[in-house]
Formats: structure tokens, C-alpha cells, sequence
């Protein structure tokens, strides 16, 4: 399992919505992947980061940066060679990632998977 696999599997642990991984190093040199997922609240959103930390860095996988923990709405992750988006459902809605990145190849993420 890769790394951003494993962080959409965390996410998934939480009960995330919409968990997709977005293959951006096919259309871009910004990063390899990205992790999107959707929580019902600022705390869910919080709980998802927190396991996803929890989980990567029980891998020995440390990010290089962290924004948005205290409010919730958008929580971005830098592991470098990949990103975790976690947004509340008006922030995933209004950023629109998916749209944004529509030409990067994407798997949808679920807990079976």
C-alpha cells in the first residue's frame, strides 16, 4: 500500500465522504497525489486529520506541514509527495478540487478497498 493510499484509508477509518485520490503528477509537478475528503463538521474534519497523522506517523511517515486544524473547514496535509485535503462539505463544495483537477486520473476511495 503507498503512502497516500494508506492516508485515504485512514480517512475512510473515520467515516469520510467522498474519499478520492487524485493522480496530480499525471498533469502537474506540484505533487504526486492528492487525498480529498469530505467531513460533516469541524470536528469530524479534525478526527479524520488526526488518524490520518496517527496512522502515516505509526508508518514512520511525518508531515512537512499542517494548516487549518483549528477551524476545521479545510485541513491541508504536506507529506511532499503527496497532499491531504480534508474539507467540510461547504469548503469541498465551494473549492471544488475535483473540478479543478477533473483531468487528473482519480480513484474513489472506499471500506472495502
Amino acid at each position: 500500500m503507498q503512502d497516500w493510499e494508506a492516508a485515504a484509508q485512514a480517512a475512510v477509518g473515520k467515516k469520510a465522504d467522498d474519499v478520492i485520490i487524485l493522480n496530480i503528477g499525471e498533469v502537474s509537478t506540484l505533487t504526486g497525489h492528492f487525498v480529498l475528503a469530505t467531513g460533516s463538521n469541524s470536528r469530524q474534519t479534525q478526527a479524520i486529520a488526526e488518524a490520518v497523522r496517527g496512522d502515516l506517523r505509526d508508518l514512520g511517515i511525518r508531515p512537512l506541514g499542517i494548516e487549518g486544524m483549528q477551524q476545521g473547514h479545510w485541513i491541508l496535509m504536506d507529506y511532499g509527495s503527496f497532499l491531504v485535503h480534508i474539507f467540510s462539505k461547504d469548503k469541498r463544495g465551494f473549492y471544488d478540487l475535483d473540478r479543478l483537477w477533473n483531468n487528473a486520473p482519480r480513484t474513489l476511495v472506499s471500506e472495502a478497498a
